[in-house]
């Protein structure tokens, strides 16, 4: 049975549950930091637990916490909160996108990497194999020095483009990927540039499914997802209780028509929840306890509406 590392250890594949497969737990970007942007810092940690307990309480079993490097990861603060919660959380090695690389390393960062000023110099200042071996080092000792473990690699890219840094970060993620056979994850920028993507994963060997593309239902193309699904990759409709990119009318049928053609093992459902104003217990937003507690329900009714079994396409998930 296969093996997924966890922040509190490896965890054998069938004990995961109900997943989410791409949320912000904690995190201070310095980003949003440097710009004073007080919503995007998820920064107390007794409210943030209260939300992953509202996931508990539901019978949800695992978070998969999508912040990278750059994005103000809390390691420690996130073992705390699985120890407490009994929740399993996965962390995340790699990079993000490039517009946050502006933002300045942190002085512990700079103690395991080098003493560089920004992300994008140190990105810049490396070899593609370097910051491999940084990323590895993320999944096999610990993440930004610490005991706790990534479980999954991470890369991103802009909107309709994949600048010439992003590339040298999906080519160090691939790299790392292959020696490590973690899980592999992608942003894309409003759901573009997921096919150039995985031409790139291609040419450094990654097999596709173990690769999850993030972002899916923020580009409801069914073409596009068609082909996504054809190379083996998942897809991650993850920005479930964001009515203001799609209703979740929309982001239903499109799950919906992937699974009419024969791929509803390969979708992947969460809400990216990075903002205070998304949880319940910062800005009384929908929270951890929307997807599982009312998303749900809502599938599974309009997925019997449509001819289908809703209830056993959820539990496909579990």
């Amino acid at each position: 049975m296969a093996k997924i590392r966890t922040l509190l250890g490896d965890i054998d594949s069938d004990k995961l549950g109900f997943t989410y497969s791409h949320e912000h737990v904690m995190c201070e970007p310095a980003y949003w930091i440097e710009r004073n942007e007080e919503d995007f810092l998820l920064n107390n940690t007794e409210k943030s637990k209260k939300d992953v307990m509202d996931f508990a309480n539901l019978g949800g079993n695992t978070i998969v916490d999508a912040t990278a490097i750059d994005y103000g990861r809390k390691v420690d603060q996130l073992a705390k909160i699985s120890k407490e919660t009994g929740i399993n959380i996965i962390g995340t090695a790699g990079f993000s996108k490039s517009f946050l690389w502006k933002a300045k390393l942190s002085s512990r960062l700079k103690n395991v990497v080098g003493d560089y000023d920004t992300y994008e110099e140190w990105i810049d200042s490396s070899s593609i194999n370097e910051l491999a071996d940084y990323v590895i080092s993320e999944i096999e000792c610990g993440l930004e020095g610490t005991e706790f473990k990534g479980g999954q690699v991470k890369f991103g890219t802009g909107y309709n483009s994949i600048v010439p840094l992003e590339e040298k970060t999906i080519r160090a993620v691939a790299r790392a990927q292959l020696e490590t056979m973690s899980a592999i994850h992608s942003h894309t920028e409003c759901g573009t540039m997921a096919l150039e993507q995985i031409q790139i994963l291609k040419q450094e060997g990654v097999k596709l499914s173990h690769f999850s593309v993030g972002h899916m239902d923020r580009n409801l193309d069914s073409y596009m997802h068609l082909q996504v699904a054809k190379t083996g990759a998942f897809l991650s409709f993850d920005n479930l209780a964001k009515e203001k990119y799609a209703p979740e009318s929309e982001r239903i049928n499109a799950i919906l028509n992937l699974v009419k053609q024969g791929y509803e093992d390969q979708i992947l459902i969460s809400g990216d929840t990075a903002r205070r104003t998304g949880y319940k217990h910062y800005e009384y937003g929908p929270g951890l306890e929307y997807i599982k507690g009312k998303w749900v329900e809502r599938f599974i009714d309009e997925a019997n509406t449509q001819g289908f079994d809703g209830e056993k396409l959820i539990d496909k998930r579990v």
